[in-house]
């Protein structure tokens, strides 16, 4: 099986697993290649993780190591308990591996390939990324903030700040409701960032300056924290697909960028914003939860 760059950049995101329950050390890098017939060793002067897992995955491209590699990656046994989000990442995969002309297949306990004759994209409908917006609203989520685990005086500020939406929501001030939740979206993941810079700062979409150097964290936009943020799994799809309104929420500080762009928002609309703050709130201390061993703050 020979895959092209960006197939094994996907590939090269699954197996670190920066941001996910699956993440893989250095160490256990080393291991999961060497596995493959590699004979490294770690130490001093290791690359880079991804920087090393790109150089293992280019060296055992269109070789029968790749196949092993892939359902080495997606073994069922390491996903016991959680099927479902294997089969779910199994069709992120498949939808980069469709341009290569196969696909992945997971048969019970048995992980397969399977040759396509043409490139197919499609859209598995019962993923995540195609809820509507209405069961978007319906969803419940508990918000803590101390869960996120931020500096103290960020927190009260934050909590001070939702109480203030809640309040202009209520009182039909939908555009000041979303000023609000930007602002706080945007403090939350450059807060959560700073815990988690190794990931943040080498995840593909991560803004470079024009000089190819990844910007610092101020200088990113909502838009780029919250792109990256789903791509190491903070947050989820639905987050990505409903946050368009939240990540612009600086253009409509500006009354003439507002009037250029003929934003004037209603309840609705704030209530949407909303509730992408509540899912990234509960998502992300998911997974700092996660990432403690299911020990909260």
């Amino acid at each position: 099986m020979l895959l092209n760059a960006k197939t094994l950049e996907k590939l090269r995101v699954i197996i670190n697993g920066d941001g996910t329950a699956d993440y893989r050390s250095g160490p256990q890098l080393i291991s999961f290649f060497n596995a493959l017939g590699f004979n490294d060793q770690y130490g001093q002067g290791f690359p880079s993780r991804w920087v090393y897992t790109d150089e293992k995955l280019r060296a055992i491209n269109g070789k029968p190591e790749l196949d092993k590699c892939i359902r080495n990656t997606f073994a069922v046994v390491n996903y016991i308990g959680r099927i479902p989000e294997l089969d779910a990442l199994i069709a992120d995969f498949n939808q980069y591996l469709a341009f290569d002309k196969w696909s992945v297949v997971r048969i019970n306990d048995t992980i397969t390939f399977r040759r396509l004759d043409k490139v197919v994209v499609d859209i598995d409908k019962s993923t995540p990324t195609e809820i509507k917006e209405d069961e978007f609203l319906k969803l419940t989520y508990t918000i803590n903030i101390d869960s996120i685990g931020l500096d103290t005086n960020v927190s009260d500020i934050i909590k001070q700040r939702l109480k203030e939406v809640e309040v202009c929501i209520g009182n039909e001030a939908p555009l000041a409701s979303i000023l609000l939740i930007g602002s706080i979206m945007e403090g939350m993941l450059l807060g959560t960032a700073s815990m988690y810079p190794q990931q943040f700062n080498q995840a593909p979409s991560a803004p470079r300056d024009k000089d190819g150097k990844v910007k610092i964290f101020p200088n990113w936009t909502l838009n780029s924290f919250i792109d990256v943020a789903s791509e190491v799994g903070l947050l989820k799809q639905d987050v990505r697909k409903f946050g368009h309104i939240v990540r612009d929420f600086r253009n409509y500080i500006h009354p003439y960028e507002q009037m250029s762009s003929r934003f004037f928002p209603d309840t609705h609309t704030a209530l949407i914003c909303f509730q992408v703050l509540k899912a990234a709130i509960s998502q992300i201390g998911t997974f700092r939860k996660n990432q403690q061993g299911g020990q909260t703050q």
